[in-house]
């Protein structure tokens, strides 16, 4: 799947199932909420918190794509074409980075 192929598929749910959008304010807290969830995995599967009983069948992958669909959410309704601003924003990390990584004494 492409990316405009998924903002089309997630808009479509979003109109039929969802019924609608929520507004820009309300999906920026609940990607902060996804976000979270996502860092909390990370925390206890990779960092040194531990899981508790209930949280040892969370699926890091799903999670993932519940903040993909609402950023998803968020630029179709503010107009943005994910695959032009990646396109764009790999342009910039190209240029503007092109050495400074390769440089870097504490990436070695």
């Amino acid at each position: 799947m492409t990316i405009k192929e998924a903002q089309s598929l997630v808009d479509n749910w979003i109109n039929t199932t969802g019924i609608r959008y929520f507004n820009e304010l309300t999906n920026t807290a609940i990607l902060m909420e996804e976000v979270g969830e996502v860092a909390r995995i990370m925390a206890r599967r990779y960092g040194e918190q531990s899981f508790k009983k209930s949280d040892e069948a969370v699926d890091l992958g799903d999670e993932m794509a519940d903040v993909l669909f609402v950023l998803i959410c968020l630029a179709n309704q503010t107009g943005i074409d994910l695959t032009e601003a990646l396109e764009k924003n790999m342009i910039k990390k190209n240029i503007r980075d092109a050495e400074r990584h390769k440089n870097n004494e504490k990436l070695k």
